[in-house]
């Protein structure tokens, strides 16, 4: 609906609107924009500059006027959107005569979104005003495509055409509420892995950098540009410099159409002001601007064109800020001249909520409002608008990216999905992921100092073991505790995708890249970490403890130890998909683990596990390079670990002398007709794994499935990617 005036702001402290009585599509795209508008920080005057009284002129459009052109306009009519939630019940309830039953399933709906209606037009700021729990951030996540299609009920169109989710995600971007960077990459890096991931490869390396640090003085970060971002544990930029690191990272593509969840909120008053003045010029560069703002201050009212009150989901306003005193005038409750407009409106509807019949009179008087407003605009006739191929083609003549599409395309084509292609991807995502963990080396230092540590205390408890009966039975314990440890030792890479949760959501929400570059990427980056855990490992335990195959042997054992290393990283890192909460994730690994032990065959050999409970012998990740390495170790027929009197050792008759044992062998030799002597070989170690039941699965075999299991969890890692990070609300 197009508004029935325009306004002129007259003030010192800011510059004045123009009158939009020229095209828009003229406007300069944002490359442009960034290299000639003045810093933000300029536009902010000092405390005790003196300002001349606020002018406000009201143009009325004559019908016989021309009108202003919106090459793109964006519409949204009868939105309607509920849920449902459990019902409360009162323990009274629970007790009275009348209830008989308790339905713990009772559901009620509650309805978020009640027939809002309106549009936003390109060079405009459009705000969604409205105390907590309004509908402002669900409102937005309609238009943005982040509630599914089954659950909203009315229309989003662009130009009049309905917006597919393919196309709005190249041409869109959402801006989040909370802050979600890397922390340990600075300012300048930030914005230019961002611009890596959204312009195009045809773009050279020297442009993204040019628009890069165009940017950064645009946003008024020059000063924080070699600065890393920080957390908890280390000091970064401030909190309304890293808001506009997030803003910037999502208009570096210079989109058409940008999304914000509340950017001023928790931001000083200077900075909040910045942050709108910074929308603006994004708008004038020929975008659609819309964000949720919860009470924007005086100056910040300035700088916005179009205004949506909600009450409990439903329209109480919708027009322009210039239009609000007339509005609530009209309707009984003039707006002092002095009181910021915002405010008034904003405690008008509080204290109508707090009414028995809340807001149901200010609503019904905005559909009067409006019914007036469009009769008044009918009587006009705007200009032919672009049809939404037109309006693309000519957005992206004039400089706008829009994922580097040519001039020359037709629409299907103008907006490919992604704006690089797999490999880039892939080399983007790693070169990130390195840059930022390179800089937390305690991270991977605490790691290798677990795993070294629990390899000398493995090596000095196992040292040298000899080939008696004994040393076979410390070395499955010294087997079956070193697999176990380098599974648990693989925890802690349960934070590190669910610190990146977030950000890869909103990232691949408007593709920047695909899941499976993001999870490809990250299985490369950690095979040269754990090669070289496997080689302390294997380097600190295996002469010294005294394992047997010589050099052919220990990197067999090397081997088995990065297969076990690189299935326990990719359970992990499943898991850190499934389960969203860190504790609850540790508690699970550390679980599911322990059972994996208990099942691998070392408690209980696999022909006296229950047969209901060998389904889990075979899924358990321990029993594989636990079956190896014990293969790796005992298939050699000759080497003897029982010999003769050693027959006696774990029983009750260890204990007596060497000559009755003798006695007692050649007593046995009589019994079974064989020769028996103290140094005649009774058990090898082929014959030690029978006992443990290792005879199905060749050691080779054991490792290659255990790899296959890495593998396995990759992909199931991106599954649950593809299905669990869709970013909508069902």
């Amino acid at each position: 609906m197009a508004d029935d005036k325009l306004s002129l702001l007259d003030t010192n402290t800011m510059n004045p609107k123009p009158a939009r009585l020229s095209k828009l599509h003229t406007s300069p795209t944002l490359g442009e924009l960034l290299m000639r508008v003045e810093d933000a920080q300029s536009d902010t005057s000092g405390p005790n500059t003196p300002r001349p009284p606020h002018r406000v002129l009201d143009l009325t459009y004559a019908c016989s006027s021309v009108p202003p052109s919106y090459p793109f306009v964006l519409s949204f009519n009868n939105l309607t959107y509920s849920v449902k939630v459990r019902q409360k019940m009162s323990l009274s309830s629970c007790f009275s005569k009348n209830n008989t039953t308790f339905d713990n399933s009772t559901l009620i709906s509650k309805v978020l979104l009640n027939d809002i209606s309106g549009e936003a037009r390109e060079g405009e700021i459009m705000a969604v005003l409205g105390a907590s729990g309004s509908g402002k951030s669900t409102l937005i996540d309609a238009l943005a495509d982040r509630i599914s299609k089954e659950s909203l009920k009315g229309s989003v169109t662009l130009n009049g055409e309905v917006l597919e989710s393919r196309l709005l995600k190249v041409i869109s971007a959402y801006v989040m509420q909370d802050d979600l960077l890397f922390p340990m990459l600075t300012v300048e890096e930030t914005l230019m892995f961002s611009a890596e991931f959204r312009l195009p490869r045809s773009l050279s390396r020297s442009k993204k950098k040019a628009r890069v640090q165009a940017l950064i003085d645009q946003l008024g970060l020059r000063n924080a540009a070699k600065t890393v971002i920080g957390d908890e544990g280390h000091r970064g930029v401030s909190g309304g410099e890293r808001r506009r690191v997030s803003i910037g990272i999502d208009i570096i593509h210079d989109p058409i159409v940008l999304f914000l969840d509340e950017p001023t909120s928790g931001l000083d008053s200077t900075s909040a002001f910045m942050v709108v003045k910074v929308l603006q010029r994004i708008a004038q560069s020929g975008s659609i601007v819309i964000m949720s703002i919860h009470q924007p201050s005086y100056r910040i009212l300035s700088l916005l064109d179009r205004l949506i009150f909600l009450s409990h989901g439903q329209t109480v306003y919708s027009g322009s800020p210039t239009s609000l005193p007339r509005f609530f005038a009209e309707f009984g409750h003039p707006i002092p001249e002095k009181d910021n407009r915002t405010e008034f409106a904003l405690d008008l509807i509080r204290e109508l909520e707090e009414d028995p019949e809340g807001t149901k009179s200010l609503v019904e008087f905005n559909k009067t409002w409006q019914a007036k407003k469009t009769e008044r605009n009918n009587n006009c006739h705007d200009g032919p608008k672009l049809s939404l191929k037109d309006a693309i083609s000519a957005s992206i003549s004039r400089g706008k990216l829009v994922s580097g599409a040519p001039n020359n395309s037709t629409l299907a084509s103008s907006v490919p999905t992604f704006a690089n292609p797999f490999w880039i991807e892939i080399m983007v995502v790693a070169k990130r992921s390195l840059t930022n963990s390179s800089r937390m080396p305690e991270l991977f230092g605490i790691r290798l100092g677990a795993v070294l540590v629990t390899g000398i205390i493995l090596a000095t408890m196992f040292w040298q073991l000899d080939n008696s009966p004994r040393g076979a039975q410390e070395r499955l314990g010294f087997f079956a505790f070193a697999m176990s440890t380098t599974f648990y030792t693989c925890a802690e890479a349960i934070p590190v995708f669910l610190q990146e949760r977030y950000i890869f959501m909103r990232e691949t929400a408007y593709n920047a890249y695909r899941r499976s570059s993001y999870v490809l990427a990250h299985s490369l980056i950690s095979i040269p970490s754990l090669i070289f855990l496997s080689f302390t490992f294997a380097a600190t335990t295996f002469w010294a403890v005294g394992l047997a195959g010589g050099l052919q042997g220990f990197f067999f054992f090397l081997f088995t130890i990065f297969a076990a290393f690189w299935a326990g990283s990719s359970f992990v890192t499943f898991l850190s998909g499934v389960v969203s909460h860190v504790m609850l994730g540790y508690t699970v690994v550390v679980a599911i683990l322990a059972y994996f032990l208990l099942f691998s065959g070392f408690f209980i050999s696999r022909d006296r596990i229950p047969p209901y409970w060998l389904w889990f012998h075979y899924l358990s990740l321990v029993k594989y390079p636990y079956e190896g390495v014990l293969q790796n170790e005992f298939d050699d027929p000759v080497k003897c670990f029982v010999r003769g009197v050693q027959l006696f050792d774990n029983s009750p008759l260890g204990m007596v002398p060497n000559s009755l044992k003798v006695d007692l062998l050649k007593s046995m030799s009589k019994t079974l007709g064989m020769n028996i002597t103290s140094t005649t070989c009774v058990t090898t170690g082929l014959d030690i794994l029978k006992q443990q039941g290792i005879t199905d699965i060749s050691k080779w075999g054991c490792v290659w499935i255990t790899v296959a299991w890495g593998f396995f969890f990759r992909i199931m890692f991106y599954v649950s990617l593809l299905f669990g990070s869709k970013n909508k609300r069902s």
